[in-house]
């Protein structure tokens, strides 16, 4: 099982986001609490389960392990994993 970090291309509030992903959302909130991110950033809206993170958390994230993604370089695989993350966030998967 794997937790994502895809680019942190999104402007916001003078600063570049990314969104953290994962396999199952078990793994998604650990990570997000082993990076100091409080359970009420956790979003499942339309565009999937995620926790929106700063470049600097993105960067953390990866130290701990996560597995960084490129929205140019690995098409298919962000696909994917978005996909899951939609599913997640409409309670289809774990």
């Amino acid at each position: 099982m794997t937790v994502y970090v895809d680019d942190a291309v999104h402007p916001w509030r003078g600063q570049r986001w990314a969104h953290l992903m994962a396999d199952t959302l078990d793994e998604l909130h650990a990570m997000a609490a082993r990076l100091g991110i409080p359970r009420r950033a956790f979003q499942d809206k339309a565009s999937g389960a995620h926790y929106d993170v700063t470049a600097e958390l993105r960067e953390r994230a990866i130290a701990l392990g996560a597995q960084a993604i490129s929205r140019h370089r690995e098409r298919e695989l962000v696909k994917a994993v978005i996909a899951r993350a939609k599913a997640q966030g409409r309670g289809e998967a774990p």
